[in-house]
């Protein structure tokens, strides 16, 4: 996970889109995305032309920022996704989506994608019944994720999941908010990801 020492929400305004760093914060009427809707500065409200590239960079770092990612690691992974045959764009936010901190903040055994990261690399996920301490573990079709018993009833855990409760569950996840688990369903699809995102310009980015 990325550390950035400055307010999540400057984040959120400086990419011109809410990523839901902020936990319950995003689900009220206290998010600064909502109240503001421009970057932060002096300079927020004024009507800035772009370059090709600053666009690139921007939707990059939009993305990076969104999943909670190091640029080594965000790189990495795009590696691999330029390799795979088909869209690279797409192919990109499948793998981005399936990484197993991403599956724990959809399923709401955490309250953010950084709170998930924390839960994984202290131990309190299991994948097929095997704990797993990984963040950037991909998650395959017929894995079932599940929340250690210890750590269920943990209050972060029970507000991730009435939060979770809010948003779109996507297709190829199905979620037991009950038991805290979740189960591959299918690999994830351009449709069935909300990730606020144009990918092309990403790639382009990349391919320079």
């Amino acid at each position: 996970m990325a550390i950035n020492s400055n307010s999540v929400c400057k984040i959120c305004r400086r990419e011109n889109a809410k990523l839901f760093l902020k936990s319950e914060r995003c689900y009220t009427d206290k998010c600064s995305f909502e109240r503001r809707p421009y970057p932060p500065g002096q300079h927020g409200q004024a009507r800035l032309k772009f370059s090709e590239f600053a666009l690139q960079l921007r939707e990059k770092q939009k993305l990076r920022r969104y999943y909670g990612l190091e640029e080594k690691g965000f790189h990495r992974l795009f590696t691999v996704a330029d390799r795979m045959t088909g869209n690279t764009g797409e192919a990109f936010l499948g793998l981005l989506e399936l990484r197993l901190d991403n599956v724990m903040f959809l399923m709401g055994a955490g309250c953010s994608r950084r709170h998930a990261r924390q839960m994984v690399t202290h131990g309190h996920v299991l994948v097929n019944g095997k704990k797993v301490s990984a963040p950037s573990y991909v998650v395959k079709i017929g894995d079932k994720i599940t929340v250690t018993e210890k750590s269920k009833s943990a209050v972060p855990v029970q507000l991730g999941l009435t939060n979770a409760k809010r948003r779109e569950i996507p297709a190829w996840l199905e979620v037991d908010f009950d038991k805290a688990i979740a189960t591959i369903k299918a690999l994830p699809v351009r449709t069935d990801i909300s990730t606020p995102v144009e990918e092309r310009l990403v790639v382009e980015f990349y391919s320079r």
